[in-house]
C-alpha cells in the first residue's frame, strides 16, 4: 500500500494541508427537478459524443458521402430507395472498405459515418435525424459494418508509425486522431442507438438488439470481450505511448459497451430479485431505485449571511431560557425553534467547518414527546407545505447475523458468564426482555445473498470437487480483466484526475485535451471563449463515462461474486481512489452542478438541421437556460456512490475519511438540494460521525437529525454515540491483508490453472467416486478374473495397519 501513495498524482502526506476551504455563495439553491438514471436523454448522449471543434467535420462526412452515392445512384436520395437498393449501396461501402489506400478507406468511413448520423441533409426536422439514424445504423448492423469497423480499429490500434509519430510532436491536436475519431464515432452511435429500446421497435430490431448485446459480451474478439479492446487503448494512453488516442470517444464508447453488455440499475435490481428467488431467500424488503426517486430534498445549509441575520434576531428577540425537557426531544423541540440557541457556541461548527448542517423535518407524531415547552414561534413555513412531507422512514429497519451473534455473546457474558459462538437461538438463562430483543432483530435481520452463495459454493466443493462458474457477461468480463487490472484502475484514475476542475495544470500530467484542440490555436476573444467552454465540457464529459463505468463495474461484480468486487475495490483504495474523489469535491459544488458550459445551437443534431445564428459573447457567456448540468449532478452522484462502496464496513478506509477530514467537505456538498445525493452525502457522513468527537456532533445537530431521518436505520449500530472505540482493536493494515489474502485465495483456486496439484480440491463423496467412469483396455472383460484373484483375493489383508492408520 505504501508504494501506490502517488500512483495517481496525489499526496496523501501533503493532502491534509493542502485542501483549502472553497468558498461558497450566500444565495440559497434551487430544489433541483433532477431524476437519475443509467443515462440522460439520448439527443445528449449523442450530442455529448462531438466537440465543438469538430463541427466542420458534418459537412465534411456529408460531401463525402454525396460524392460516392451520385456516382452509384443517380437522381436519388438516400430516404426515397427501397431498403434492397439501401442494404446494396451499403455492400459496396462494404467492400470499399477493404481497400489498401488510406485516404480512400478515411472517405468511406465518413461516408458510412454520415448514414450513421442520419443522413441530415436530406431531413428537416431533429426527429426525422434521429428517425433515419435509428433505421440506418440497424442496417448497418445487419449487413456486418461493425465487424469491418472492429478490423480497422485494431489496425489503428496497432500503427506504431502513427502512435511514434504522436509521441514526437510537440503539440496533438484533432488530426492527429482523424482516422480514430470516424471510426469511434460510428460504433458508438451503433452501440448507443441500439442499445436504448423504443416501444415502436421491428420485431427485427428487437432480435437485432440481443444478438448485439451477445456478441459485445462474448469473448468473440480475439478471445476477448469488445471492453477488452478498449481498456487496452486506455492503457496505452495513459502510458504516453499512443498520446493521440480520442480518449473522451473511447471512454464514452467503453462505458456504453459495458452498460449494455451488463445492464444497468433497473436490470441490476432485477438480477438481485431473481438471485435471491433462486437461493430461496425472502425478497428484498423495498426497491431502493424507487425509494430513492421518491425522497424528497431537505433545506440546504444556512449561508453566513442568514446566520447572522439569524443572530441579530436572536439578540433582538432574546427570551428566557426553556424549561428542562428529555435529552432525547431536545433536538425536536431545536429544531421547529428559530430562537432555538441563546449561546452561539452551540451552533457554530469546528475551525473548519463552520456550516449549521440541514434543516429536519419533524414528524408530527414526535411532538408531544417535549414536556411543556413554551409556546411555539409562528412557522417559517406555511402550514400546507408540512402536510405534503411523507410520514414515516423512507427505508425498512435492517440488521446483519454478525449483529445478532454480537448482541447475544454480550447478553450472555453479562447475564450466564458464557457465551455459545454463534449460536442464535438458544436464550436459556436470558432475561425476557433479551428474548423480545431477539425476536425483533430476528424479524428484520437481512440474509446476505453473498454469504448463502458462499455456503452453497462450499457443499459444491465438498460433494463434487469442483464449483460450477456460470459464465455471466460480468464472469467474462472479470476474467478479461484480470491479468491486468490493476492497471485498467490506475489508468482511470489518472484520467479523472486529470480531468477534475480541482486539478492544477502540470508539465508531467496527461494531456487529454488532443481530441478536442485544433490545429490552428484561436485568434479572436470569441473563437478562445467557444474553445474555453469547449474544453471544460470535454472534461466533464470524461469525468461523467468514468464514474458511471466505475460504479457500474463494481455494482456488477458485486453481485456476480463479492471477491470481484473486493479486487477491484482494493485496487482503487489502494490507487487513492478515495483522496482523489474528496478533491473532487473540495470546490465551490453549486458553481460545478450549475455550470453552462455548453453552446446549445452546437449541440448535435440540432447545429445540422438549423441554421447557425451568429454566436457572440454575450450568448457564449448566458449559455442554456437550464437550472443545472444533468451530466455534472450526474457525476457528483456516481463518485459519491463510489465512495461508499469503499468505504461501507470498513474500519480502516473509513479513518480515511476521518484523517482527510472529508466531513467539512461533504457537509458542503449537503447545500445541492437534491435528495439522491444528499442521502449518499448523509451516509459517508453517518459511518465517521463516532470517530469525529463529541463536539463535532454536538455542533452539527442539524446533520444528525437528517441522518436519522434520511439513512437506514440499524438497529444496534452505535454510530451517533461512539460507545465501544476505546474498546476496539485497530489494526488497519492487518484488516485490509486479510482481506486481500482471502481475495487471493479466491482467485488462484477459481482461475489459476496451473496450480499446485496439492492444493486442488480433493472429491471426498463416495457415491461421486464409485460412479466415476474409468477407462480400461477393451480386453479386460476377458482377464479380470484373473486379475480379481491376482490383486485382491490372493493380497492379504493387514488389518492392524489399517486401524493404525486411522
Amino acid at each position: 500500500m505504501q508504494n501506490a501513495v502517488t500512483v495517481c498524482g496525489i499526496d496523501c502526506g501533503h493532502y491534509v494541508h493542502s485542501l483549502p476551504s472553497a468558498p461558497q455563495g450566500s444565495m440559497e439553491s434551487p430544489n433541483l427537478e433532477f431524476e437519475y438514471g443509467d443515462t440522460d436523454s439520448l439527443t445528449a448522449e449523442l450530442s455529448e459524443l462531438y466537440s465543438y471543434t469538430e463541427e466542420p467535420e458534418f459537412s465534411l462526412n456529408r460531401d463525402y458521402f454525396e460524392e460516392d452515392f451520385r456516382s452509384h445512384v443517380n437522381g436519388r436520395r438516400w430516404v426515397e430507395l427501397s431498403v434492397d437498393d439501401q442494404r446494396a449501396y451499403v455492400m459496396r461501402l462494404l467492400d470499399a472498405l477493404e481497400v489498401t489506400d488510406r485516404e480512400k478507406r478515411l472517405k468511406v468511413a465518413r461516408a458510412i459515418l454520415y448514414l450513421a448520423q442520419g443522413v441530415f441533409d436530406e431531413c428537416d426536422t431533429e426527429a426525422d435525424v434521429l428517425h433515419w439514424s435509428r433505421h440506418n445504423i440497424f442496417l448497418l448492423y445487419d449487413m456486418g459494418i461493425f465487424t469491418a469497423l472492429l478490423e480497422l480499429l485494431s489496425m489503428e490500434i496497432d500503427n506504431n508509425q502513427a502512435c511514434s509519430s504522436a509521441v514526437r510532436k510537440p503539440a496533438i491536436s484533432l488530426a492527429d486522431s482523424t482516422e480514430l475519431r470516424v471510426l469511434l464515432s460510428i460504433m458508438y452511435l451503433m452501440v448507443e442507438t441500439i442499445r436504448v429500446e423504443m416501444e415502436d421497435d421491428r420485431p427485427e430490431w428487437r432480435m437485432a438488439r440481443e444478438a448485439f448485446k451477445t456478441e459485445l459480451g462474448s469473448p468473440l474478439y480475439n478471445g476477448e470481450p469488445f471492453a477488452l479492446l478498449l481498456f487496452t487503448m486506455v492503457t496505452k494512453f495513459c502510458s504516453m505511448s499512443a498520446p493521440h488516442f480520442p480518449m473522451k470517444k473511447v471512454l464514452l464508447l467503453l462505458w456504453k459497451t459495458v452498460l449494455f453488455t451488463l445492464g444497468g440499475f433497473e436490470e441490476l435490481q432485477a438480477m438481485k430479485v431473481r438471485g435471491r428467488e433462486k437461493l430461496k431467500l425472502p425478497p428484498l424488503p423495498e426497491d431502493s431505485i424507487k425509494v430513492v426517486r421518491n425522497m424528497r430534498a431537505a433545506s440546504p445549509p444556512a449561508s453566513a449571511m442568514e446566520l447572522i441575520e439569524q443572530q441579530q434576531q436572536q439578540k433582538r428577540g432574546r427570551r428566557s431560557r426553556r424549561p428542562l425537557v428529555k435529552q432525547d426531544s431536545l433536538d425536536t423541540y431545536n429544531e421547529r425553534d428559530p430562537f432555538k440557541n441563546d449561546d452561539a457556541r452551540d451552533e457554530e461548527d469546528d475551525g473548519e467547518d463552520v456550516d449549521s448542517g440541514i434543516e429536519g423535518e419533524v414528524d408530527p407524531l414526535d411532538r408531544d414527546v417535549i414536556i411543556q415547552p413554551p409556546p411555539p414561534p409562528p412557522p417559517l413555513r406555511p402550514p400546507t407545505d408540512r402536510v405534503s412531507f411523507p410520514k414515516g422512514l423512507p427505508w425498512a429497519p435492517k440488521v446483519r447475523e454478525k449483529d445478532i451473534e454480537h448482541f447475544l455473546e454480550s447478553s450472555r457474558n453479562k447475564f450466564i458468564g458464557f457465551t455459545l459462538g454463534n449460536d442464535t437461538e438458544t436464550l436459556v438463562g436470558l432475561p425476557r426482555p433479551i428474548h423480545e430483543s431477539v425476536k425483533t432483530l430476528k424479524q428484520v435481520r437481512c440474509i446476505s445473498r453473498f454469504l448463502s452463495l458462499i455456503n452453497l459454493v462450499l457443499k459444491c466443493q465438498c460433494c463434487c470437487g469442483e464449483e460450477e462458474v456460470e459464465e455471466t457477461p460480468a464472469e467474462i468480463l472479470y476474467v478479461g480483466m484480470l491479468p491486468s487490472l490493476s492497471q485498467y484502475v490506475i489508468a482511470l484514475l489518472k484520467l479523472l484526475l486529470a480531468a477534475a476542475p480541482t486539478s492544477k495544470a502540470k508539465t508531467d500530467s496527461i494531456n487529454i485535451l488532443a481530441d478536442v484542440l485544433p490545429e490552428e490555436m484561436p485568434i479572436t476573444v470569441l473563437q478562445s471563449m467557444k474553445l474555453g467552454i469547449d474544453v471544460n465540457r470535454h472534461k466533464e464529459i470524461i469525468v461523467k463515462a468514468i464514474s458511471a463505468l466505475l460504479l457500474l463495474l463494481l455494482k456488477h461484480f458485486k453481485l456476480n461474486h463479492i471477491y470481484q468486487f473486493e479486487y477491484v475495490s482494493q485496487h482503487l483504495v489502494f490507487a487513492n481512489c478515495i483522496p482523489l474523489i474528496l478533491k473532487f469535491f473540495n470546490q465551490n459544488i453549486m458553481s460545478y452542478i450549475s455550470a453552462k458550459n455548453s453552446i446549445c445551437v452546437l449541440d448535435f443534431p440540432h447545429c445540422v438541421v438549423h441554421e447557425m445564428p451568429e454566436l457572440t459573447a454575450e450568448s457564449l457567456e448566458a449559455g442554456d437556460s437550464n437550472q443545472f448540468c444533468w451530466r455534472n449532478l450526474f457525476s457528483c452522484i456516481n463518485l459519491l456512490r463510489i465512495l461508499n462502496k469503499l468505504t461501507k464496513w470498513k474500519h480502516s478506509r473509513t479513518m480515511m475519511l476521518v484523517v482527510f477530514k472529508s466531513a467539512p467537505i461533504l457537509k458542503r456538498a449537503l447545500k445541492v438540494k437534491q435528495a439522491m445525493m444528499q442521502l449518499y452525502v448523509l451516509k459517508l457522513l453517518k459511518i465517521q460521525t463516532k470517530y469525529l468527537g463529541r463536539q463535532w456532533r454536538k455542533s452539527n445537530m442539524k446533520t444528525m437529525s437528517a441522518i436519522y431521518q434520511k439513512v437506514r436505520h440499524r438497529l444496534n449500530d452505535d454510530w451517533a454515540y461512539g460507545n465501544d472505540i476505546d474498546a476496539r482493536p485497530w489494526d488497519f493494515q492487518a484488516e485490509e491483508c486479510a482481506l486481500r489474502e482471502s481475495i487471493e485465495k479466491f482467485n488462484t483456486r477459481r482461475y489459476d490453472k496451473n496450480q499446485n496439484s496439492e492444493f486442488a480440491p480433493v472429491d471426498n463423496c463416495l457415491q461421486s467416486v464409485l460412479g466415476q467412469r474409468v477407462e480400461l483396455p477393451e480386453d479386460f472383460h476377458y482377464s479380470y478374473e484373473m486379475w480379481l484373484e491376482r490383486e485382491v483375493f490372493s493380497q492379504p489383508i493387514q488389518w492392524e495397519g489399517l486401524l493404525q492408520s486411522q
